[in-house]
């Protein structure tokens, strides 16, 4: 049976790998929609904290999330709205990223962010940047493929760019946090981070960002 639906490139693995740069280098090369599905748990943990909704009150978690009003920059504008308001800096937080990690491992808030992570499925194409975009969102994806690199690696990354946009951070505390977000992530009951049994997997720890995409791009034959 032929499918008409516009193709995919899903690019999985743990926070740190280069999902996001990555994609986005694949997206503009190629022309397509790009999806941060990562920000939507984000907003949504954000939105959480701000609202002073606890993780554990999952039916008020999934009513926010199919409540929250949205917005992403187009092209190379890397925006973020919640509700009108510019948060992409707010959602980048350790903090953020903690609450969305832990959101995330919610059945009812997974289910309530599927249907709107899949309407991102446009022509001419769409490159998913996630956790579980190959092996749930886009089962069915042409191209999948799982980035990963050492904890000490993905560590490293994640000081230099939070010093770099002037945010205090210590190395040791970030690595602690991606260990356990790691652990949280690759053990939870719903869609639990792993590559697809289709995808191919890409250790980035010592390679470039031009090493990466090659790589990317050599998969999807482009």
């Amino acid at each position: 049976m032929s499918d008409n639906r516009p193709p995919v490139l899903t690019i999985d693995g743990p926070g740190g790998a280069g999902k996001g740069t990555i994609s986005r280098l694949a997206a503009e090369r190629l022309g397509w929609h790009y999806l941060d599905s990562g920000a939507l748990y984000r907003l949504l943990g954000l939105s959480a904290v701000e609202q002073n909704i606890p993780v554990d009150d999952e039916a008020a978690l999934c009513d926010l999330a199919l409540a929250l009003q949205i917005r992403f920059g187009a092209g190379h504008d890397e925006s973020v709205y919640l509700e009108e308001r510019e948060v992409s800096r707010l959602i980048r937080s350790e903090q953020a990223g903690t609450m969305a990690s832990k959101v995330a491992a919610l059945p009812g808030v997974r289910a309530a962010l599927l249907d709107r992570q899949r309407r991102f499925r446009q022509e001419p194409g769409l490159v998913a940047d996630g956790r579980d975009m190959g092996t749930v969102v886009f089962n069915d994806a042409a191209h999948k493929i799982f980035l990963t690199a050492s904890a000490e690696e993905r560590a490293e990354r994640r000081y230099k760019q939070l010093i770099a946009k002037g945010i205090d951070a210590k190395i040791g505390d970030l690595l602690a946090d991606i260990q356990a977000r790691d652990e949280r992530d690759s053990q939870r009951a719903v869609a639990p981070l792993r590559p697809a049994d289709d995808a191919v997997v890409i250790d980035t720890t010592a390679l470039s960002i031009e090493q990466v995409i090659e790589k990317v791009m050599d998969i999807c034959k482009v």
